[in-house]
């Protein structure tokens, strides 16, 4: 899996935005020299975002972004489908629509496989999780693994 710059810019708006949550909205401006990003390149992001009803906006001297729902309530997964479509796919393709014959037909429960435990990470944490520091215990544990910080 691939995490494009795209998603990953944001879920740390998102981020952003969660903790900020009682702060009223925040401009995107703002947002983005906080997180080191493109001010232009995030305005289509929260475009994005807004349309896809995570996030709210307000015009004006007193507006800006601010979270549709609460933090925990809204999952990286759901960020990340937001901006960049499914969590997981072959050529752009969904798994399930795939087919494959001979010695590869194995490969299609792989990917499978490969999705549902995207899934199981991505959709288990929330953007409160996140922004607390407070990763989920099977999060955590799969971090904590000596191998999952080195790479083959």
């Amino acid at each position: 899996m691939r995490i494009s710059a795209r998603a990953d810019y944001a879920v740390r708006a998102a981020l952003h935005l969660a903790a900020a949550q009682d702060e009223g909205p925040l401009k995107a401006e703002a947002v983005a020299d906080a997180q080191g990003i493109s001010h232009k390149f995030l305005e289509g992001i929260l475009g994005d975002m807004r349309r896809g009803g995570l996030v709210q906006s307000q015009r004006g001297g007193n507006g800006g972004y601010w979270l549709a729902r609460p933090a925990s309530e809204i999952t990286v997964a759901d960020v990340i489908r937001v901006v960049d479509g499914p969590l997981v796919s072959v050529r752009g393709v969904r798994p399930p629509e795939l087919a494959y014959t001979g010695p590869a037909e194995s490969l299609l429960p792989l990917w499978i496989a490969v999705r549902a435990n995207v899934r199981r990470v991505l959709e288990g944490v929330s953007l409160a999780d996140v922004a607390t520091g407070n990763l989920p215990a099977e999060v955590s544990a799969l971090a904590d693994a000596p191998e999952a910080w080195t790479n083959p």
